[in-house]
């Protein structure tokens, strides 16, 4: 059965964007990125994706935006005016309205034995971990203090979250920490 992994890349205090929303300090060189082993290990072993609304916007849409080239299920109030551009015999989008527990479900009916891979937003990744739908949390720790912005884990309510470290990576300028969920 699928494995549901979360994560995405953070500054070292805790930021997914700056102060106006951009991610750019986070990402410097997105083609060195695509090029790691472990991002090509993790689009081998991802058979669906769950990403939140403006994750997807962030992609622009199109195929040349999304490393995972399979299902994606786009977690949404309400779908979109236009269809998505850039699907293909192995990118689809399907913009799933009722939930991230609906969204992971029919992520998983699409991943077959193959992992869901949720890749944000942050509060995509906040509510998978609040509906205890997580096998795993990945996290890319960049060498940057960004001071403002997004935090992904700024928990306001619910019980205290612990998790079990389980593998710890590193490249230059980033830490690639590991954990699993405790129940």
């Amino acid at each position: 059965m699928a494995r549901v992994i979360v994560g995405m890349a953070m500054s070292l205090d805790g930021f997914v964007n700056d102060r106006n929303g951009d991610v750019g300090r986070l990402y410097p060189d997105m083609a060195a990125m695509r090029q790691t082993e472990q991002l090509q290990e993790a689009i081998r072993s991802t058979g669906a994706v769950v990403m939140g609304r403006r994750a997807y916007e962030m992609g622009n849409g199109n195929d040349t935006g999304y490393e995972f080239q399979t299902p994606i299920f786009v977690l949404s109030h309400r779908p979109p005016e236009r269809a998505a551009t850039g699907e293909n015999d192995a990118l689809r989008f399907t913009f799933v309205t009722d939930g991230i527990a609906a969204a992971i479900a029919r992520a998983k009916a699409a991943a077959g034995e193959r992992d869901v891979t949720v890749v944000g937003g942050a509060s995509t990744v906040r509510q998978c971990l609040a509906a205890g739908l997580a096998a795993e949390v990945q996290i890319d720790v960049r060498s940057i203090l960004l001071s403002d912005g997004l935090r992904l884990f700024d928990r306001r309510d619910g019980p205290p979250l612990e998790l079990e470290p389980i593998g710890m990576t590193e490249s230059p300028g980033v830490t690639h920490p590991r954990y699993r969920p405790r129940p």
